[in-house]
């Protein structure tokens, strides 16, 4: 029989002492509790609500004499006072081990018996004497869970006796008294008939981690200036705990927000391994979360990367749920096994083995015979026999095989067309490159002592032959606007030769050049191809391919196709999908936690497009795009990867076009109407991926100004707002420190310019990420129409090569691909990022989750109204899905464009917009 100790404490919390339970014992205990004035002694039972109250008087050493043993069976005998109940909702895991049910089960007793949590209520109101909020006592979380809807969360109710003139509680502090953490859901306070929520969906951490109370404010968005006069010290408090002192490693249990370099991409202990840190004048770079790991060494001052299953830290609240992180391993799992037989029979030949044929390709995929249950694979076996042998097949094909890509499930033969190459400019997984040609010569910016001539090989001679074909001139295609342009030249030619002199896992690379038609019928078809090397006085290093009727150029031209996609996918990959979402958006999440307050409105706002970032990436850090990972070991630039996202970082993100009206202007792709809902007007009307991104933009947009008006009501609101115009400075100048001088920095003084940057923020973490993510498996998972790296270049008539290749020219094409170790490799990775896991939240539920948050009626129509455009929107992509005009949408085999339909189940389903960047 145990009961819980009675809490000594200063009223206003400047000092906390506590005593373990303890056995109960016969004869009664004399209790000295030190009483200022307004003091009141609150203990609570969900079974008994009794209390022991003073009131008005002014002793300093009141002896308090107990005749239970149960303190808190005392009766009050005082009066002015009123009950407020709070009730405690706790998250529990959804698997546990063995020891730790037992854990949980002690965990549950230690609470029943009020040595799980303490609890005190802060006011909104002052206390005269002290100038700080009124408080109530500490109080200890008692008896046993109630039981709830949601399986998994426990209720725990308590009671306190506060002075009718308490006002309204403005913030909870909360003590873990036990070992492990505890994930707290929410609290709720009834008082007098009114409920006020105080959302936690946070990990409190234990006591013996940090003795520091965790501070939980009321859901009530409030400006610092509108900060109640008993809570401004916390509100600043609590945000000085999340910046911490940037000094030694962090914990997991701590929830510290503060930056970085990357510096810890290399492993300097392997020479091979060594990175250059980004993030430093000569290969800038936003900033990642510190982790304080020590250094493995000091030029360059890498960090250690720690043992290889061991997590680099993110902030506590930041990891993954267990759903998600259930979602993980079984994509590493399936990875495994994917891998399997492409690994064995490397290891046993030695070698990493080419594919020989297509049949080599299609092997990969589930058939759709086997795992049938109307068609069982026939294995020549009856009865028992043939049904065990028909399970293994089933199984086998489960783990071993890959899903059929949308991109060759209804046409396999799709890839080969010119037609699909240029779609997939337009409505693939990488549809932000592409650019109006509004001049001709094309000229390169780089500097020619150093790449050459600066003019390119696509001469005007060499377009208007192509054009012709369409019957018109340059001059017309121009002035119509049918010629576009997909430019890597600039961002790779500098790493070209570096790439190529690698040795070990070689490949092969140009810097290239892709101009298109956009013809009358809707078909935007390659013209020509441009494909450079480094400079050289021994040979040619431009080289120009067209489409021929020959059979020979008909190769050739695959080829130069092929080198094209490769091109798209690293760009795609460290550029646009990494540089300009993941790890853009973390100098942003950063700044949110650590200058505005979890009070604050645009922090309210943000938090659901924050969920899960930090996370994934430093997953990716710890074993993608690191030196030896899975991005160098099967993508172009190979170990020059990262400084390649480097240099696109310095010459072209910017922060101002990073939203989607702006980068379509930028590019030529749209241009500026006032008529237009967006602003801007398509060039190409059949555009899908910029003609949904703008329906989804249109609704952000509206969301946020609606948003923003709401809670500041002038600029001079905007201007005074003090964390708010520290998180933007912060952003600037520390978590994008290497841009910081740059001048097309939006300023912030107006709610324009807020809910500008803020529509930019979310569109970025919802709409883009999902555009450019959700899609990888869906079309690069057939390798030949998109390679991630080539091995050869192209053979020219005086390379040994040229012999072989016109004997065998589909040889000598799939010989160029990855190996089947390395299609494997990036096809399980690509799968595993297409994966909606099943506790993701998406944009349109955005009503539903922030309705938690939320007590004003009015903001939550926003929110309502948002979704409800959202189920809007997504009948309209549906509709436009079923237009025959439109031919980059709709036609035979082909698969409609998804990506930015905001529903969807989970899996890789090439559809579906979450709310954050959370994979």
């Amino acid at each position: 029989m145990f009961i819980a100790s009675l809490v000594k404490t200063n009223f206003h919390g400047a000092s906390l002492v506590r005593s373990l339970a303890f056995p109960a014992i016969t004869q009664r205990r004399t209790h000295r509790v030190s009483l200022s004035r307004r003091q009141v002694r609150a203990v609570i039972s969900r079974e008994e609500k009794a209390v022991d109250q003073e009131d008005g008087k002014k002793s300093t050493n009141t002896q308090l004499i107990s005749s239970s043993p149960f303190p808190w069976q005392q009766r009050s005998k005082y009066t002015g006072s009123k009950t407020v109940t709070a009730v405690v909702k706790i998250r529990k895991k959804m698997k546990e081990k063995l020891t730790e049910r037992f854990e949980h089960q002690l965990e549950l007793f230690m609470k029943a018996i009020g040595q799980g949590m303490l609890i005190q209520l802060v006011s909104e109101e002052i206390d005269p004497e002290t100038g700080k909020g009124l408080r109530s006592l500490e109080t200890p979380v008692l008896g046993l869970p109630k039981a709830v809807k949601d399986p998994r969360c426990l209720e725990f109710t308590a009671d306190f006796t506060v002075p009718f003139d308490f006002g309204k509680p403005g913030a909870i502090l909360v003590t873990n008294l036990l070992s492990t953490e505890v994930c707290l859901s929410e609290i709720l306070i009834r008082d007098s008939g009114e409920t006020i929520l105080f959302p936690g969906n946070t990990w409190i951490h234990s006591r013996n981690d940090n003795p520091q109370a965790r501070i939980i404010f009321r859901s009530q968005p409030c400006l610092p200036l509108h900060t109640p006069d008993g809570i401004k010290e916390l509100r600043e408090k609590d945000l000085v705990s999340v910046r911490g002192d940037g000094k030694g490693e962090r914990k997991p249990h701590e929830r510290v927000y503060d930056y970085d370099v990357y510096n810890d991409l290399g492993d300097p202990r392997k020479k091979e391994r060594i990175r250059p840190v980004l993030g430093v004048p000569e290969t800038p770079y936003p900033r990642r979360c510190r982790t304080g790991r020590p250094l493995a060494s000091n030029d360059p001052p890498c960090e250690s990367r720690g043992k290889e299953k061991e997590e680099f830290y993110v902030p506590r609240d930041e990891v993954f749920e267990e759903i998600k992180r259930d979602t993980f391993r079984a994509g590493r799992f399936k990875a495994l096994f994917h891998n399997l037989v492409p690994s064995i029979a490397a290891a046993l030949s030695n070698l990493d083995i080419p594919f020989t044929c297509f049949s080599d390709i299609d092997n990969l995929y589930k058939s759709n015979t086997v795992l049938g249950h109307t068609e069982p694979k026939d294995t020549g076996f009856g009865g028992y026999i043939g049904g065990f042998m028909n399970g293994i097949l089933n199984v086998t094909e489960t783990l071993l095989k890959y899903d059929t890509p949308a991109v060759i499930k209804w046409d396999r033969f799709a890839w080969l067309r010119d037609n699909e190459f240029g779609r997939q400019a337009l409505a693939g997984v990488n549809p932000v490159n592409i650019e109006l040609l509004k001049e001709l010569p094309i000229r390169s910016n780089l500097d020619p002592a150093l790449y050459g001539p600066q003019e390119s090989a696509l001469t005007e001679e060499v377009i208007a032959r192509e054009v012709e074909h369409y019957g018109t001139t340059i001059e017309k295609a121009l002035e119509e606007k049918r010629l576009f342009l997909v430019d890597y030249h600039d961002m790779l030619l500098p790493f070209v030769e570096k790439i190529n002199s690698i040795k070990e896992d070689p490949r092969k690379t140009y810097a290239s050049r892709t101009i298109f038609y956009y013809s009358k019928n809707g078909a935007l078809r390659p013209l020509a191809i441009e494909l450079s090397l480094p400079p050289s006085a021994e040979s040619e290093n431009k080289f120009v391919y067209t489409h021929g009727h020959d059979a020979t150029t008909h190769w050739i031209w695959k080829l130069a196709k092929a080198h094209v996609c490769s091109n798209d996918a690293g760009v795609h990959q460290l550029v646009n999908h990494w540089l300009r979402t993941h790890a853009s958006m973390e100098p942003y999440i950063i700044a949110t936690n650590r200058q505005l307050s979890t009070m604050h409105p645009v922090y309210k706002l943000l938090h659901p497009h924050m969920r899960y970032t930090l996370e994934i990436n430093a997953r990716a850090r710890k074993s993608l795009i690191n030196g030896g990972g899975i991005i160098e070991s099967c993508f172009t630039p190979a170990k020059y990867a990262m400084e390649l996202s480097s240099a696109a970082y310095k010459n072209m993100w910017r922060f101002d076009m990073e939203g989607l009206p702006a980068d379509l202007v930028r590019r030529g792709m749209a241009e500026e109407d006032s008529s237009e809902e967006c602003g801007v007007k398509l060039v190409i009307e059949d555009y899908p991926y910029a003609a949904d991104g703008l329906l989804i933009w249109k609704a952000i947009k509206d969301l946020v100004e609606s948003y923003v008006k709401h809670f500041y009501s002038d600029h001079k609101a905007i201007t005074s707002d003090l964390e708010l115009q520290a998180w933007w400075d912060e952003i600037k100048n520390k978590g994008h420190y290497d841009k910081k001088d740059e001048p097309w920095w939006p300023k912030l003084n107006t709610t324009q310019d807020l809910s500008q940057i803020l529509t930019n923020m979310i569109w970025i973490a919802s709409g883009q990420h999902a555009a450019i993510n959700f899609g990888q498996y869906p079309f690069g998972g057939y390798v030949p129409n998109r390679p991630t790296l080539l091995r050869k270049l192209i053979p020219h008539e005086t390379d040994p090569d040229y012999e072989m290749f016109m004997r065998n020219p589909q040889y000598s094409f799939l010989s160029s691909l990855p190996t089947q170790l390395q299609a494997t490799k990036v096809m399980a990775v690509q799968e595993t990022l297409s994966t909606h896991s099943a506790d993701e939240e998406y944009l349109i539920e955005l009503g539903e989750v922030q309705r938690h948050w939320f007590q004003d009626e009015e903001v939550v129509k926003y929110f309502n109204k948002f979704s409800e455009e959202l189920v809007e929107i997504e009948k309209t992509i549906n509709k436009r899905n079923k237009d025959k005009k439109l031919k980059n949408r709709t036609g035979a085999g082909m698969p409609p464009y998804e990506l930015l339909l905001p529903t969807s189940p989970h899996g890789v389903t090439g559809r579906g917009i979450p709310n954050s960047i959370s994979i």
